[in-house]
């Protein structure tokens, strides 16, 4: 097991995890997020294969539609 920090919160997750696997974590699946990892945004297709290391900086953003 890895800590990373997301959205100012330390997370234990299995070491090799990817952000595609992060964000099934969150229940991202089907919304409209975006992801930053050390201060560096990562495109969606880079998810995958996206391999996160121990003490990385996360910030999720979901976009929220609102009237």
């Amino acid at each position: 097991m890895i800590k990373i920090h997301v959205n100012g919160d330390i997370l234990e997750i299995s070491e090799n995890a990817t952000l595609s696997e992060l964000a099934k974590h969150m229940s991202l699946e089907g919304k409209l997020y975006a992801i930053e990892v050390n201060e560096d945004i990562v495109p969606r297709s880079e998810h995958p294969q996206f391999s996160l290391n121990e003490n990385d900086i996360i910030e999720v953003v979901q976009a929220i539609g609102g009237g």
